[in-house]
């Protein structure tokens, strides 16, 4: 069953690492413009570049994508979509995707995804995405966001360190986990109503998101539910480097992208 949903892509200018990110050249293209193809394959019934910066919403607007400038000041991605919400008018129960600007190899299927797992139930205002950890070396990388759920298919955690922590296996250095439960990597993508980013954006910074710096911890810290769906792998790596450009270049020349 099809789901209806919009996708919003927060598109910077700054970057520390590759100033003008969203702008620059893969495979004959901008990255914005993959990654608006990625979105457009989803089946989103609206696409909005958000964006603080006038080079980005002409590039947009040429390229035939609507593009909406939101304020300079906001300090995540999440407060810029709120803000185009906002500027759209949208409805309490309208289903937005968070689309990251830089990641143009993202598999349309887990767009939809994401939204349909909201979309089917009704405890949650936010829904994300997890996939089995194949490689056990990477339950114990912190850049590796492990979520542990409940039976519900809910987040009961998220964190840094290696959870759940399999006390007979982990006590013993190099142990591989038996197995007996699977343990997930969060993929970071969202999916929520226009109603839950309001009441988000007016939550304080949690003690909780600064101790294991990760911001999706201020939803649980406020008793809120997270519905996780689990897709079938982790997609490949946005773009944060120059390497990672080249990376992903390579990979969309090979698929004539």
């Amino acid at each position: 069953m099809s789901h209806a949903f919009k996708v919003v892509i927060p598109a910077r200018y700054a970057s520390t690492r590759l100033p003008g990110k969203p702008l620059l050249d893969i495979a004959g293209k901008p990255m914005i413009a993959h990654v608006c193809a990625r979105a457009s394959e989803a089946g989103a019934e609206d696409i909005i570049i958000a964006t603080d910066d006038l080079r980005i919403l002409q590039t947009v607007q040429d390229l035939g994508f609507t593009a909406v400038m939101t304020r300079a000041d906001h300090q995540s991605g999440t407060e810029r979509i709120a803000e185009v919400a906002e500027i759209c008018g949208w409805a309490q129960d309208t289903i937005i995707v968070n689309l990251q600007g830089d990641e143009p190899l993202l598999p349309a299927n887990y767009i939809r995804e994401v939204a349909a797992a909201l979309a089917e139930q009704q405890q949650a205002g936010i829904a994300t995405l997890a996939a089995a950890i194949l490689d056990p070396e990477e339950i114990f990388n912190p850049n590796a966001v492990k979520v542990v759920l409940n039976q519900q298919g809910y987040a009961l955690y998220f964190s840094r360190a290696p959870i759940p922590w399999e006390r007979g296996t982990f006590t013993h250095s190099g142990g591989i986990p038996s197995g007996a439960m699977p343990y997930l990597r969060h993929i970071g993508m969202y999916a929520y109503t226009v109603g839950f980013l309001q009441r988000y954006c007016q939550w304080p910074a949690s003690v909780l998101e600064g101790v294991e710096s990760l911001e999706q911890l201020r939803i649980l810290w406020q008793g809120e539910a997270v519905r996780v769906q689990v897709v079938a792998k982790t997609p490949p790596a946005g773009v944060d480097t120059l390497e990672d450009l080249l990376r992903v270049a390579a990979i969309l020349q090979q698929h004539g992208a």
